[in-house]
């Protein structure tokens, strides 16, 4: 009787476990999509005439919870070669026609990196994968990694987009947090995170020696201006490094908006290099000598034009307020320091105003973006013990 009741109890236990475990697994029913949200933005609202599919009128959607009908649309969304075209909305719920299109369209090599793309479905792929046990996940995530790691300059850049196109794509990209977005899902993978548990040994040699590379990058494309270390430019020339031209209205320049990223990149590496804290100590100086007081933006109603690519029913407008926090420019000059504007012209402007209300009502000139760096800079020095 004695060793029936232990069985009994040790079975008891056991399904108690199992329970838990399996509890535990089913209680995470969403994964993050915040990723998505540039390209889903971007896909209902400007105009592209190379897309693939266009949104239907009130395009429907999956819910967050519907975790196995988002990746099923991200494997149709992706390429053969292993990576995704941007500004598309990965949660949309596609008709049997706006499907066909795209599996006639998997041979296009429209894959970029531009908008979070890629590494955010690689990130979505893996958890999916750990949520549901479905191994056509993992295989497309494996597909997408290995598009990252054959899309990387030998000096450790990525470009806008892969293959490489002959324009400005093909620069080392910080725009919208392309450099550090592969290099936090490549951080997460080398940090021992749940979701890649299935990857192999070989491959997290291969995606170590590319975080090693690209934070060498890095480090190197950070400006030396007027004698001293200060941000990053959202392009830099993928052979020497330099700051370069983007989009006609993004002119080499030091750009606190993709620096702030950057530098909060840099300091959630653990047992920062000299390198790496040299690099934070001198952005945050620049943050701090840069900020703009008594300075805030409104944005104001405005008749309803047609543009090429957008509709427009706003406009922006800079504000003397003496009570405003301190905002930063988007863009500043070399040599000078100045705040830079400029709208689709490339034309160099030195005021919000002058800026045609195309690009001033669609783009964000102004930002706050290098506060939270100044807010979260005492608690990271005294990590470091600096």
């Amino acid at each position: 009787m004695g060793k029936r009741k232990i069985v009994l109890t040790t079975l008891i236990i056991l399904c108690c476990v199992l329970c838990a475990a399996g509890y535990a697994k089913s209680k995470k029913k969403e994964i993050d999509i915040s990723g998505f949200a540039d390209s889903r933005h971007h896909w209902y609202v400007v105009y592209e005439e190379n897309n693939i599919i266009d949104p239907s009128p009130n395009q429907p959607c999956y819910k967050p919870t519907q975790i196995k009908k988002i990746a099923d649309n991200i494997l149709l969304y992706q390429k053969n070669n292993g990576g995704w075209p941007k500004n598309y909305d990965m949660l949309a719920i596609l008709t049997k026609e706006q499907k066909q299109k795209f599996i006639d369209a998997k041979n296009d090599t429209c894959t970029t990196f531009d908008n979070s793309t890629t590494f955010s479905q690689v990130e979505y792929l893996a958890q999916a994968y750990e949520i549901t046990g479905r191994k056509k996940y993992k295989d497309a995530c494996i597909r997408g990694i290995d598009f990252i790691l054959k899309a990387q300059y030998p000096n450790g850049g990525w470009p806008q987009f892969f293959p490489l196109t002959d324009d400005y794509k093909r620069h080392i990209t910080f725009n919208d947090d392309a450099m550090t977005g592969i290099m936090r899902t490549l951080k997460n993978m080398i940090d021992g995170q749940s979701q890649y548990a299935f990857l192999d040994s070989d491959r997290r040699e291969k995606i170590r020696a590319a975080f090693d590379k690209g934070l060498d990058c890095i480090i190197k494309c950070q400006i030396y201006d007027n004698g001293r270390l200060t941000a990053w430019c959202q392009q830099h020339d993928e052979n020497d490094f330099s700051p370069t031209l983007g989009r006609a209205y993004e002119l080499p320049s030091i750009c606190n908006g993709e620096s702030s990223g950057v530098v909060l990149f840099l300091m959630s590496i653990d047992n920062p290099s000299k390198e790496v804290i040299n690099a934070v100590n001198c952005a945050v100086k620049w943050f701090e000598d840069s900020k703009i007081p008594a300075t805030r933006v409104d944005t104001i109603d405005a008749p309803r034009t047609q543009y090429p690519l957008r509709v427009s029913t706003t406009d922006r407008v800079a504000v003397h307020d003496p009570n405003a926090p301190p905002i930063w420019a988007r863009f500043y000059e070399l040599k000078t320091n100045r705040p830079l504007f400029a709208d689709r012209r490339g034309k160099e402007l030195y005021s919000l105003a002058e800026v045609d209300r195309e690009r001033r009502s669609g783009y964000r000139y102004y930002v706050y973006l290098p506060q939270e760096v100044l807010d979260k800079y005492p608690a990271w020095k005294k990590k470091i013990g600096h």
